[in-house]
């Protein structure tokens, strides 16, 4: 779940201030639905709420009924939508979902969880029927039930080190920033770099096109380079595919990428990394524009850290060429 960070946030800092709180999550999907098994939304005992489990279709009862059991003191399944006992309540998408509400949930279990994200490290919630949390080493494939226990498997917020120059740079960077992403912009443009920092970025000028402490992807991160001139590409790129990164990615044509390949092959790159290169990046083809290969790339990084986010998965849709 991409916002879980945030409301473990929302409970814990609701329970240092002695609020009472309900963690609510969706456990099983019954056709077509809006949110996936996992996510969670928490509320208040105020009628304050974290998190959204239909677009806006069911929240407000999904409050009352976490405040009634807020009151109540015990942790209960509710379906709303197709089979539940909420007539007046239906999801104009069809289906139905099953939520699990668990009053009070253990205060020291969901700092935990919410550390664990912030060190970047995945996390699984183990939600007992009972209302009893736990937390579990690593993370599942998927969010489900097993036995008793509702398992909701959680992966740090995507990061993306976006490097180069020109508008794509800054394009990439606030759409980005806007879907979630934690970016981190590398540039040898100095007024680039001035600007996205005072807009907030983590913005870094490289002085050379050489290796930089700057560029240390994890495996929940995205390494694009956005060089139109692409000698600043090899020293980067060589860094780039000796770390974690689940994707690394240069613009440029197939001819362009030919010639990258080329030169990190002269300089001793083996195959094997020389296969986790991408390129050209993106899910739509011939993008000329920004605008469209920002959203062009990010779907594909998005969609690929989705889908689990290693160097293996592909995408079966053509790749995007920027001359």
């Amino acid at each position: 779940m991409k916002d879980a960070r945030s409301i473990f946030r929302f409970l814990a800092e609701a329970e240092e201030r002695g609020e009472a709180t309900a963690l609510v999550t969706v456990t099983h999907v019954i056709g077509r639905s809006s949110r996936a098994p996992g996510t969670h939304m928490a509320v208040g005992e105020t009628g304050a709420f974290r998190g959204s489990l239909s677009g806006g279709c069911v929240e407000a009862a999904v409050v009352g009924e976490a405040i009634r059991i807020i009151g109540a003191g015990q942790a209960e399944l509710l379906r709303f939508g197709e089979g539940s006992p909420f007539i007046d309540i239906r999801l104009p998408c069809g289906g139905g979902v099953d939520l699990l509400i668990v009053p009070r949930p253990a205060p020291a279990i969901i700092r935990a969880a919410g550390e664990r994200l912030e060190a970047r490290e995945p996390v699984t919630l183990a939600i007992g029927r009972d209302g009893a949390l736990m937390l579990e080493t690593g993370a599942p494939a998927a969010s489900a039930w097993r036995g008793d226990v509702f398992l909701a498997a959680h992966r740090p917020d995507l990061r993306l080190f976006v490097l180069g120059h020109g508008a794509e740079v800054e394009t990439l960077a606030r759409l980005a920033r806007a879907y979630g992403a934690d970016v981190r912009l590398l540039t040898p443009d100095r007024t680039i770099a001035d600007a996205m920092a005072e807009e907030g970025f983590a913005a870094h000028w490289l002085k050379t096109p050489g290796q930089t402490a700057d560029l240390a992807p994890d495996r929940h991160s995205a390494v694009i380079l956005l060089f139109h001139d692409h000698d600043w590409e090899a020293e980067l790129l060589m860094q780039a595919v000796g770390q974690e990164a689940f994707y690394v990615g240069a613009m440029g044509s197939r001819a362009a990428h030919a010639a990258r390949l080329d030169t990190l092959r002269a300089r001793g790159v083996t195959e094997g990394m020389l296969r986790r290169i991408r390129g050209p990046i993106g899910l739509i083809p011939a993008t000329r524009d920004p605008d469209t290969l920002a959203l062009s790339v990010l779907s594909e990084v998005v969609a690929l850290y989705d889908a689990g986010g290693t160097a293996s998965i592909d995408i079966a849709l053509p790749a995007a060429r920027f001359a």
